[in-house]
């Protein structure tokens, strides 16, 4: 008699919502104003800090656009890169990472001087020039990635360097009021479906630069289908926006990245 009961409180148990610390919790993580701060504010403290020659750390050098700032807060939430120095360079998403003429081009009339006033590649150069690893993390506009085998080879790196590019993810649109009323179990299996333009775009990197160079984050997380979980097995919010990652996000990202990919040889 006591066995059925205990075994169906437990599933009764599962199935209901979350408590109210669960929903407080759930609520701070979706704010996009306090987590956005966090996504910026620790890859912005070593932005453009320089290498100390004095450090016989090797040096990684991280670069691109907000989805590089979750990079870097994976890195973080998890002590990877520990026995490295970490400068970081930011790049905005409208101005992509890229080299020449023909690049530019493509900059939309209305983020001419955002991209004039922001960093880039050729800035970065002599600093990329310096670093043991550059890592490259962006939301790659299609135009930038067609691009990216050429604008690697104006780089110039050396045999003893080591280049890591990393895909863009997305996890859907974020309803954070519709999950409130779900059980843990519930949370777990929910899925979204996603934005398919930078499975494309993954797409066209994977195959122009391979696995040797190219990590594809949203396979990783995802999967191979056109949608995405929400939240990590202990039922944490992962994207506050369905762009960017919460400090659960984070961690659980960043684990995944750097336990199955080529990543896995920087830990």
């Amino acid at each position: 008699m006591y066995i059925p009961l205990f075994v169906g409180l437990l599933c009764f148990g599962s199935m209901m919502p979350a408590s109210a610390d669960s929903h407080e919790a759930l609520l701070k993580a979706a704010d996009t104003e306090v987590s956005g701060e966090y996504t910026r504010q620790r890859f912005l403290a070593v932005q453009k800090k320089p290498f100390d020659p004095a450090d016989k750390r090797k040096k990684t050098l991280i670069i691109g656009d907000s989805h590089a700032q979750d990079f870097f807060n994976g890195v973080l939430e998890n002590g990877y890169l520990a026995n490295y120095q970490l400068s970081t360079r930011y790049i905005p998403t409208r101005c992509q990472m890229f080299s020449g003429e023909q690049g530019a081009e493509n900059i939309q009339p209305k983020d001419t001087a955002l991209c004039a006033a922001s960093d880039n590649l050729t800035q970065a150069a002599a600093q990329i020039a310096d670093a043991d690893v550059v890592i490259m993390v962006a939301r790659w506009q299609e135009w930038a990635a067609k691009l990216l085998p050429e604008t690697l080879k104006s780089m110039n790196l050396r045999a003893d360097q080591s280049l890591v590019v990393v895909g863009a993810k997305d996890f859907g649109r974020v309803s954070v009021r519709n999950y409130l009323k779900l059980s843990d179990d519930e949370l777990r299996a929910l899925s979204n479906k996603v934005d398919p333009k930078p499975l494309a775009t993954n797409q066209l990197l994977r195959d122009s630069l391979g696995d040797k160079v190219f990590v594809d984050q949203q396979r990783l997380i995802c999967g191979e289908g056109a949608s995405c979980r929400l939240f990590t097995d202990d039922a944490q919010l992962i994207s506050y926006d369905g762009g960017h990652l919460t400090p659960a996000g984070a961690k659980y990202v960043g684990q995944l990245l750097f336990a199955n990919s080529l990543l896995q040889r920087f830990q």
